[in-house]
């Protein structure tokens, strides 16, 4: 068993958190009883067990059959409960409006979450932008514009060793390639992804620095048929005043709890 901080993990609280991850992950493929007690190395009579009691409280829905299982509606509750209770979150809100209001693009908010981050708060373009992040959604942060940005705070040590994932033909996936990338960062001050995430698409990504090492982000993403140089200059001095802003608001704790 393992532990952590000093204290035994609880082993039936840690499988339902993995159980629970594992359909999160998923996303809109439900799974079968067998394949989740696969995946999580548990007997099919301990896994339909905890399926039915979380069934019982909402944390995971099954279909008609009750065959196919994936996440409950009780996950996003809680999800959002999280969004309304995290000061950062309330304090960005209103520079997103601000940003997307001034730049007509896509503007979003996101915080290191291990090798990924998680979107937190998105404000959606005027005109149509497909992209693959929303709030919730958690990406590898070597492919984005937030992640980078977040990345590039941190020291190279740090960085895990490669390849990487690739996500479209131009994602960097050598430690290598990405090194290089932060340490042009840190010189200019913001992240670019150049449709490193998303084919078509151009993102600018700003470390919020109110935390050291900085945790959360803000970008711009914008569709590469919009970019003209003249929009990225406009681009990055929006998003540049909108980070300094939210930089020169953010108070200290006051009170509140540091959460780690």
């Amino acid at each position: 068993m393992s532990e952590t901080g000093g204290v035994r993990e609880v082993k039936s609280a840690a499988r339902t958190v993995e159980l629970l991850e594992l359909l999160a992950a998923r996303g809109d493929r439900p799974a079968r009883l067998q394949e989740l007690a696969d995946e999580l190395g548990v007997p099919r009579s301990s896994m339909y067990a905890l399926l039915q009691t979380l069934i019982s409280r909402g944390w995971v829905r099954t279909d008609v059959t009750g065959s196919l299982y994936g996440i409950g509606i009780h996950a996003l509750l809680t999800g959002t409960s999280y969004l309304d209770s995290d000061p950062r979150v309330r304090l960005v809100r209103p520079y997103l409006d601000e940003a997307s209001e001034a730049l007509g693009e896509t503007i979003h908010l996101g915080r290191l979450d291990g090798r990924g981050v998680a979107y937190l708060a998105t404000r959606e373009s005027h005109e149509y932008l497909r992209t693959i992040s929303r709030v919730g959604r958690r990406l590898p942060a070597h492919v984005g514009a937030l992640g980078k940005a977040l990345l590039a705070q941190r020291p190279d040590g740090e960085l895990p060793e490669g390849p990487y994932e690739a996500f479209t033909p131009h994602s960097r996936t050598s430690r290598q390639a990405l090194l290089a990338d932060l340490a042009g960062v840190r010189a200019r001050g913001y992240s670019v992804d150049r449709e490193e995430g998303v084919l078509g698409i151009v993102g600018f990504g700003f470390a919020l620095r109110y935390d050291t090492p900085a945790q959360d982000a803000v970008s711009c993403s914008v569709p590469v048929a919009r970019l003209t140089p003249e929009h990225e200059e406009r681009i990055v001095a929006v998003m540049r005043e909108i980070r300094a802003r939210i930089e020169a608001t953010a108070p200290g704790s006051g009170g509140a709890a540091d959460w780690r």
